[in-house]
């Protein structure tokens, strides 16, 4: 299941990416638009920024902007940062592997073998979408 923070991020990086020109937008605006709480939403942001999707520029004109071109943000590095790994379990996890305590053997475990399948096909998708596919 998506986590609100994965949810969340993705309305405010959508609601970003449909403002015309690279005017910073305050907080406030964001989270009265997606109706989300905004000390959550500064913590999603925070988490963006630092990984390199958006700026900020404080004072009375501040807010967050996208640091990259909609088609340019991949959606696995987003969900990658927001959501954690993209395998349901950690025996197929590419990044985050990870041997299940009770499986003796991986290459005869079906349920690994079917979410290999779930990871690859997910992976897929996410790999060819961008925040330019969700506006």
């Amino acid at each position: 299941m998506l986590s609100k923070k994965t949810k969340y991020g993705l309305k405010a990086l959508t609601y970003l990416a449909r403002q015309e020109g690279d005017k910073p937008v305050q907080i406030s605006e964001i989270s009265e638009h997606e109706n989300i709480s905004r000390k959550f939403l500064e913590s999603i942001l925070l988490t963006l920024r630092k990984n390199g999707f958006l700026g900020s520029k404080k004072g009375k004109t501040g807010g967050y902007y996208l640091l990259k071109d909609p088609k340019d943000i991949k959606m696995v590095a987003v969900m990658r940062i927001l959501e954690g790994p993209i395998a349901m379990v950690p025996c197929v996890s590419l990044n985050f592997y990870e041997k299940c305590d009770d499986c003796p053997d991986e290459n005869t475990c079906s349920v690994n073998k079917l979410m290999l399948e779930v990871r690859d096909s997910t992976l897929n998708i996410f790999n060819n979408k961008s925040l330019a596919d969700l506006i």
